[in-house]
């Protein structure tokens, strides 16, 4: 027998088991197979082709998750005319850039450069010292690149990175990534705390010996409208407290077979699951009413070319409100755990995990910690941006990353799915969640101090 000396702990395990039981068989009429499979299937068609950010398809996405909230009785959140949350991104595509150094042209095919900017021009000298907001750095043979790049690309500002040629392979990678164009979220923040440029240039010239320099580049920038759709079930007793649940509803779009024809990147798994999976926790906590905390659902675009959804959600609401985030992600198939089961990434930066396996003690169910952190799950999903914030907010997650050979492939589609599994979990979450719905629960908050920033140029 358990031996309990602290009485708040059991006076609280007390009632989660009594609650447990009326729970448990509430999510049984709430949370139904038949309505899971109906929306993931949905969410996950060929009509919808890959729910790629800058197509007409992911706005029909968009549609129906407005639908199934208007259904299952939510309200838009409070200032909104509806349920579309709208903000617009930026693309910057690097088109011209001229570089000498010590009055020597470097060739195009050695430069690779990123910039929020849209055009900007350096010059230097023999006479002249170099523009005092522009640093020069030496990348030799036996450093870093990806940590040296990694650092700039925290810190902001303006940079020119001469790199040794022995770093060529690597080099070549970035020059593709940068020739992409970058894309950044459309902010009020002054410019200076958000971006910045970096020129790469591949020579074994050191920043010593450089005497003069130029530099002049030119971008493209175009601007697209994304939408996230969010929605609130208001609180009882504690409105001012919100738990979030949240997953990405976005994926890659197509690609064109050898054929010609476009194959469909489905997204099945990411994140079909993890949308429709907050559609039916929405469902189950509306249907069972008497939430103490505000429950806000939140389906974000733009996860997958940089979070910039969630991002943009974090700038329209006090962070301190936010009691919890859970954030679903791909729970489609069974965890190596088992079928039905789920893990938690970061659990050891708050204490929501031992929360609500306390809620869960006296089942069979249990939250596993994340079994892959060489992979930095984390920082991988929409939690990472408000966990930035303090915000206790996690992903949650059965996939196998490590065996999953579907993962952004075309073949992540119904077909990869185990369906009982992924209704199991979304129950599981639902009942393990329970405490902090009814307000008996409070996550320590999660130091910012130890979250990584996002990278403020590309």
């Amino acid at each position: 027998m358990l031996n309990i000396k602290n009485k708040k702990l059991w006076g609280f395990l007390v009632v989660a088991t009594l609650s447990f039981t009326s729970t448990a068989q509430g999510t049984s009429t709430t949370i139904s197979l038949s309505q899971v499979t109906k929306d993931v299937t949905y969410l996950a068609s060929d009509e919808l082709k890959g729910r790629s950010n800058f197509s007409d398809d992911i706005h029909q996405a968009a549609d129906y998750i407005t639908k199934r909230f208007e259904e299952v009785g939510l309200s838009p959140v409070a200032g909104n005319n509806g349920f579309y949350q709208k903000y617009s991104v930026k693309t910057i595509t690097p088109k011209t850039i001229a570089l000498s150094l010590n009055n020597k042209v470097i060739a195009t095919d050695n430069i690779a450069f990123a910039s929020t900017a849209k055009n900007f021009i350096w010059t230097m000298n023999n006479k002249e010292k170099k523009p005092s907001n522009v640093e020069i750095h030496t990348v030799g043979k036996d450093d870093d690149m990806r940590a040296a790049l990694r650092q700039l690309n925290a810190q902001g500002g303006q940079h020119i990175v001469l790199l040794h040629p022995a770093h060529q392979d690597m080099f070549k990678r970035y020059q593709h990534y940068f020739t992409q164009g970058i894309t950044k979220l459309n902010s009020v923040k002054p410019s200076s705390q958000q971006g910045g440029a970096i020129v790469i240039a591949l020579t074994d010239i050191s920043a010593e010996r450089i005497k003069s320099l130029s530099v002049k580049a030119s971008s493209t920038i175009s601007t697209t409208e994304l939408t996230n759709v969010v929605a609130v079930l208001p609180g009882n007793t504690k409105k001012d407290e919100v738990v979030l649940y949240s997953a990405h509803y976005d994926h890659l779009g197509t690609k064109e077979n050898k054929e010609g024809n476009d194959v469909v990147y489905n997204g099945a798994d990411d994140d079909a699951s993890g949308t429709a999976a907050i559609i039916n926790l929405a469902q189950h906590f509306a249907k069972q009413g008497g939430n103490s905390r505000t429950l806000m659902f939140a389906a974000f675009s733009a996860e997958e070319i940089g979070g910039f959804g969630s991002r943009y959600f974090s700038q329209q609401l006090d962070a301190k409100t936010i009691t919890a985030m859970i954030n679903i992600e791909m729970i489609g198939k069974p965890s190596k755990f088992g079928a039905g089961t789920v893990w938690m990434t970061g659990m050891e930066r708050s204490d929501l995990g031992a929360q609500l396996n306390a809620a869960l003690a006296d089942t069979t169910m249990k939250i596993y910690q994340d079994p892959y952190p060489e992979q930095d799950l984390f920082y991988r999903s929409d939690n990472a941006t408000l966990a930035r914030l303090g915000v206790p907010a996690h992903s949650f997650s059965s996939t196998q990353l490590d065996k999953d050979e579907h993962y952004h492939q075309v073949s992540d589609d119904l077909a990869s799915l185990n369906l009982p599994s992924m209704h199991k979990v979304i129950k599981a979450i639902a009942i393990a969640t329970q405490p902090l719905v009814d307000g008996k629960i409070t996550p320590s908050r999660i130091d910012t101090n130890l979250v990584k920033g996002k990278g403020l140029i590309y």
